[in-house]
């Protein structure tokens, strides 16, 4: 059944260009596959790579040779490669990023067929390509999702501990919340980003347009509200869902996201800031850098001061230890001072059951004596009833003979066929 309705909700959700806005050619001195009718430039490699489900999927990586950080980028619905070539380079040169895109299996020319499972495996085998092929750490990876794009970005994040950043673009709350404002989630549902932005735990760029007629601007105030760590929103207010990179306000607001989180760092796990003259990421995380510096200072100030302070915590402790303890043994002797009013009122209870006792065996020991005799009683009566039957019987026996020889008799004259004399002894006999 689940994959019937993905299928179904496939038909629905992708687009691809038909026909694909590019083929794939091979440079006959290099041996190495470019993209057709784009400009040629040297530092974009192009790749095949094969998911774990089978399909093999289009890969472009823009190389920047001063970058520190590596987007990997997820397109809209109806896009390919070809015609997000010359997007990918302009941002590679403008952010200072290396950046990889791709085409989901079934878009530009990518085997297999668009779905959500497919978008899965395919973006998880374009990062472990920028890990083994390219060497990317996760920890400089910025994902990046455009409408669709922001299902398979938020699956992937939420399945990595040390990402950067991710940023969505124009992103959707769910497949089925575009077409109708549910309140729920349903398990026929595809991308349920709603579910997924909370677990996300990097800082979250969120761009959208205030005019979008596609997804409303409504999925990305949601997303963002949703966000663990939110990084300063961009509304472009008359934005529609395909013209954002149009807007100067647009690649302003990403190179102060990509330059704020170039100065991050990973730290135990945790995002740490390395400038402190740097734009914070937001209000709630300026407040948090000054206490972080002002705690700093006033550890490197106050070591005799702490060291008292723990001496005290450790007093104080034992002290509420031993008020605990007071409280326990308060309590019970509470609860025993009724149990020994209680004994004392027994204590003359106790006294007269030990004088009842003997009386109460006395009154046992009749007891058993008058069922004894009432036993000897009864067998008596029964060898009286015994002795009876058997001399009964015994009379029985004896008639028993008589009896039939008199039947005999009777049956022998009834029937004629001799007389009863011709039993008796003859004279000579005698």
């Amino acid at each position: 059944m689940g994959s019937v309705t993905s299928s179904m909700a496939s038909k629905f959700a992708f687009f691809p260009p038909n026909p694909p806005s590019y083929k794939l050619v091979v440079d006959e001195s290099t041996r190495n596959m470019k993209i057709s009718d784009v400009p040629e430039r040297d530092n974009v490699d192009v790749l095949n790579l094969c998911t774990k489900r089978g399909n093999k999927i289009v890969v472009m990586y823009v190389k920047n040779p001063s970058a520190s950080l590596t987007v990997l980028y997820s397109h809209g619905n109806a896009a390919d490669l070809g015609q997000m070539y010359e997007l990918f380079t302009e941002l590679s040169v403008h952010l200072q990023v290396n950046l990889m895109g791709y085409d989901y299996s079934g878009y530009g020319q990518s085997s297999g067929k668009p779905s959500e499972q497919n978008t899965y495996s395919d973006i998880e085998a374009v990062y472990r390509c920028l890990e083994e092929i390219y060497g990317v750490k996760e920890e400089n990876i910025i994902l990046y999702g455009q409408s669709v794009g922001s299902g398979p970005t938020l699956d992937m994040a939420i399945r990595l501990s040390r990402l950067r950043a991710v940023v969505l673009h124009s992103p959707i709350l769910s497949g089925l919340r575009v077409m109708y404002p549910v309140k729920r989630s349903y398990w026929f549902d595809i991308y349920k980003n709603i579910d997924k932005i909370p677990l996300v735990n990097c800082p979250v760029l969120v761009i959208h347009g205030t005019s979008d007629e596609v997804v409303d601007c409504s999925h990305g105030k949601k997303l963002w509200e949703l966000c663990k760590e939110k990084y300063e929103p961009l509304w472009l207010n008359g934005g529609n869902h395909c013209n954002l990179e149009l807007y100067p306000e647009y690649i302003r607001h990403l190179k102060k996201f990509i330059s704020a989180i170039g100065k991050l760092h990973l730290r135990n796990g945790s995002v740490m800031s390395t400038d402190q003259s740097e734009h914070p990421l937001n209000s709630t995380e300026q407040r948090e850098k000054s206490r972080s510096s002002t705690d700093l200072r006033v550890k490197k100030s106050r070591p005799l001061a702490d060291q008292r302070e723990k001496s005290r915590s450790s007093t104080d402790h034992i002290t509420k230890l031993r008020a605990s303890t007071d409280r326990r043994e308060k309590s019970r002797k509470s609860v025993d001072r009724p149990k020994k009013a209680r004994n004392s009122i027994d204590q003359p209870e106790r006294a007269r059951n030990s004088t009842d006792q003997p009386e109460r065996a006395r009154n046992t020991t009749d007891q058993l004596e008058r069922a004894r005799n009432s036993a000897d009683q009864l067998e008596r009566a029964r060898i009286s009833t015994d002795q009876s039957e058997r001399a009964r019987n015994s009379t029985d026996q004896l008639d028993k003979p008589r009896n039939s020889i008199d039947r005999l008799g009777d049956m022998m004259r009834s029937v004629g066929l001799c007389n009863i004399h011709c039993f008796k002894p003859t004279d000579s006999e005698v």
